[in-house]
């Protein structure tokens, strides 16, 4: 537990919780880009010598998961350090899992963007 009586240590907990969100995003957008631009090159070049492209796309997938997963794991973080604080150190009706509830946003939309990018849209 504990030991501060101090508000700003949950501050702090969402604070870091709110940069992995970021990195999450910033990771997320990346593997986009990586899988874009993979398919940008492709249909420049001659399908013939496609120099690695669906490696490219598996690279940029796997930042996409990359992304979501610490997204998850940023909640766990949090959730973690939120437990070990007192009462007198959460101000009365703040929303502690706002910040929660951004992150699993992002992760589903990660998870969802890699399903997308490894399957497409069916009926396309």
């Amino acid at each position: 537990m504990s030991e501060l009586n101090d508000p700003r240590v949950l501050f702090a907990a969402e604070r870091t919780l709110l940069a992995w969100n970021r990195t999450s995003i910033a990771l997320i957008a990346f593997g986009y880009v990586i899988e874009r631009s993979a398919l940008f090159a492709e249909v420049l070049l001659d399908k013939s010598q496609h120099f690695g492209t669906k490696a490219a796309v598996w690279i940029g997938v796997a930042f996409v998961l990359l992304g979501a997963t610490l997204a998850v794991l940023g909640i766990v973080q949090y959730r973690k350090s939120v437990r070990t604080l007192k009462p007198v150190e959460i101000p009365e009706g703040y929303l502690i899992n706002l910040a929660v509830w951004a992150n699993i946003i992002v992760a589903l939309l990660g998870f969802l963007m890699a399903l997308y990018i490894v399957f497409g849209v069916p009926g396309t």
